[in-house]
């Protein structure tokens, strides 16, 4: 009988680059990679704040520097990943979370304004990482690239629709990536939260929240970032080799609930 091979679980001095960590699920994506003992760069357009998270981990313990990174901007994305790989001497993980919200009819004024930004956070800027950081992830031994997403990729909201269809485009782009790289050991997966207290969620008030959770989620709560960013972590392990193109939910049951 053939030996159970040991795939390792451990994501230690990987070195992970993580868009949008300055808050919600990216800080806690950051924070917990850290806690394993990766390396994290702690990447936002809010400097401030990524420099605050990038402190607050070294104060745990933990290695991770903060770069400002407006991802709409591909010239600074072109300078920022070189940099990381530079300063940490590699780059192992890419993880795109950056991400930016707002409702328009389809007919109103500003949706044109609001398609050119959304689209331009939300999912030309995943491709624009992951070609910057492919040189690089190709010296790894076990390259990873986790897109999040949303359920409103999987079924969408009224007014929602840039978002929603940015969102598809994710899922999409994640898919197409994980055939082509596959050959090359690089692995492309696919988050979809579902109700999160984040940033994006806060003006919502309390008793909204509650009444959308009983409503549609099979937990019957908002989750938490660190629940994403849980199985973020997951899916780099090096021991997750043979999981890719996946499309995953964390929605507290959201997308299996009929009633």
């Amino acid at each position: 009988m053939d030996a159970i091979a040991h795939l390792s679980r451990s994501v230690a001095n990987k070195v992970v680059l993580v868009t949008g960590a300055a808050s919600g699920m990216g800080r806690a994506t950051a924070h917990i990679f850290a806690r394993e003992g990766a390396k994290v760069a702690v990447t936002d357009v809010r400097a401030d704040d990524a420099e605050a998270v990038a402190e607050a981990i070294r104060a745990e313990g933990g290695e991770a520097r903060a770069w400002a990174l407006d991802v709409a901007d591909a010239k600074t994305i072109a300078r920022v990943v070189p940099e990381i790989d530079a300063h940490f001497g590699g780059l192992d993980v890419v993880i795109n979370n950056a991400g930016v919200g707002g409702f328009a009819p389809i007919d109103s004024p500003p949706y044109d304004e609001m398609w050119t930004r959304q689209l331009a956070i939300l999912l030309t800027a995943h491709q624009r990482v992951i070609r910057a950081a492919l040189p690089f992830l190709r010296h790894s031994d076990s390259p990873r690239i986790v897109n999040i997403a949303s359920t409103e990729a999987l079924g969408a909201t009224a007014r929602n629709s840039i978002y929603a269809a940015a969102k598809a485009g994710v899922t999409g782009l994640t898919r197409a990536l994980a055939v082509e790289l596959g050959k090359e050991g690089i692995t492309v997966n696919c988050i979809c939260p579902g109700p999160i207290h984040t940033g994006m969620t806060e003006a919502i008030s309390r008793d909204g929240k509650e009444t959308f959770a009983n409503r549609r989620t099979a937990l019957r709560r908002y989750g938490e970032p660190e629940e994403v960013a849980h199985i973020t972590l997951s899916l780099c392990l090096p021991a997750a080799s043979y999981i890719t193109g996946a499309i995953i939910p964390v929605d507290g049951g959201l997308t299996a609930r009929n009633a």
